[in-house]
């Protein structure tokens, strides 16, 4: 039995109708896999960010903590609350999309200046310091995984579209395609046995049966 198609004409038009959608689902295939590839490639860049930005900001939360320690060992809570003067990092971010996918490329973070603080030792600079290079290294990692899990549920999408492509959609256009051939080719045998019944004499009809 042909598969069912809505909108499938009846008989010999219905050819010229699967080809025409065989080939509009190998077109399709043929993007997915392109558009796949691409991914794929930026996956890997981002992946790689991601993992080093990841090392840094564990690096540069590792040097605040041992700079904050020491701040406090020498000023006290005091002049840590004095140091934080709660002003926001303004964070401008650069959105890049490629093959129909939106996700951040970079970002710009700026800090607002210590203000009329001055630390008075060395530690305390220090840990301003480390605060600022933080928060820096920390929006270029949000950056990368924000990246990277975009293009990764991208990815999976686009795989599971190539799947329905390869391996329902494309199956059944062919088969649909040889099952109407086979048909075809039956009722056209048919049609000629029924002509060549219809050409031999109603009396000579025994002789060829």
């Amino acid at each position: 039995m042909t598969p069912r198609f809505r909108g499938l004409p009846p008989g010999r038009a219905g050819l010229p109708w699967l080809a025409r959608r065989r080939a509009m689902a190998e077109r399709g295939s043929d993007l997915l896999e392109r558009k796949l590839r691409i991914l794929l490639a930026e996956e890997e860049d981002y992946a790689l960010r991601a993992e080093r930005t990841r090392a840094d900001w564990h690096d540069a939360v590792r040097q605040l903590d041992r700079w904050m320690l020491r701040s406090a060992l020498l000023s006290g809570e005091r002049a840590l609350r004095l140091a934080t003067d709660g002003a926001d990092a303004r964070v401008e971010v650069d959105w890049r999309l490629t093959m129909g996918v939106r996700y951040p490329a970079d970002a710009t973070c700026a800090l607002a200046g210590p203000g009329g603080f001055q630390p008075d030792n060395t530690a305390l600079h220090e840990a301003c310091d480390a605060a600022r290079r933080a928060v820096l290294v920390g929006v270029d990692h949000a950056v990368a995984t924000a990246a990277l899990e975009a293009i990764r549920t991208e990815i999976a999408a686009t795989r599971r579209q190539l799947r329905a492509l390869d391996h329902r959609w494309l199956p059944r256009l062919e088969a649909a395609h040889a099952q109407l051939l086979i048909q075809l080719d039956d009722i056209e045998h048919d049609e000629h046995v029924r002509l060549r019944w219809a050409a031999v004499p109603r009396g000579g009809r025994g002789a060829h049966a």
